[in-house]
């Protein structure tokens, strides 16, 4: 999938629904330009409540739970694109397991990789490869990637994150319907 996917290699602010560059340690609430709610974490498999999905809340009126954006360059202030990035759910979970998102290995069932909770924040190399992330500009909004370059020596599969709709549930993962996204600050 790598190869039929093309990235821009310029760097460049992303903005907010007011048109304000994203910052680390800032809030903001994800939603989708195409309709749906907020994000939220869900679980997919009873059996395996830990650690949940991350979904598309299915009430458009529902803000969802706020994020955090972390670049791989913890010096960084501001978020732009092209950069590997960490993005953290603000909530609790009954998991006893951090609410930063990395993308699952394929489902023993649907054989998709969804963006699932459990990630570690920061510690750029092979082990955390599946928890960088990246924002592409897309039309009026943004897409989110996975394509990290925090390993060199690694081989990932790049794809963009997109939306599943399964059993009436809207989970995150790579491929699916595109999905392009805003960012609104939180307060």
């Amino acid at each position: 999938m790598s190869s039929s996917l093309v990235f821009s290699q310029q760097s460049n602010p992303v903005l907010d629904v007011d048109g304000n560059q994203l910052q680390t340690n800032t809030k903001y609430y994800i939603f989708s330009r195409g309709g749906g709610g907020g994000l939220a974490l869900s679980i997919r498999d009873r059996r395996i409540p830990c650690p949940p999905n991350v979904v598309q809340e299915n009430d458009a009126s529902s803000k969802g739970l706020s994020i955090e954006i972390f670049p791989v360059d913890k010096k960084q202030p501001r978020i732009s694109t092209q950069s590997d990035l960490n993005f953290v759910l603000i909530g609790a979970t009954t998991c006893v397991q951090s609410t930063v998102w990395k993308l699952g290995t394929p489902d023993p069932f649907t054989r998709q990789r969804y963006v699932r909770s459990g990630g570690v924040l920061g510690r750029p190399g092979a082990e955390t490869v599946g928890n960088w992330f990246k924002i592409e500009r897309s039309g009026e909004g943004y897409k989110i990637v996975y394509c990290p370059s925090v390993c060199s020596s690694c081989k990932v599969e790049c794809g963009e994150v997109g939306l599943f709709v399964e059993n009436g549930q809207r989970w995150l993962g790579i491929g699916g319907q595109p999905l392009v996204f805003g960012f609104k600050k939180v307060g």
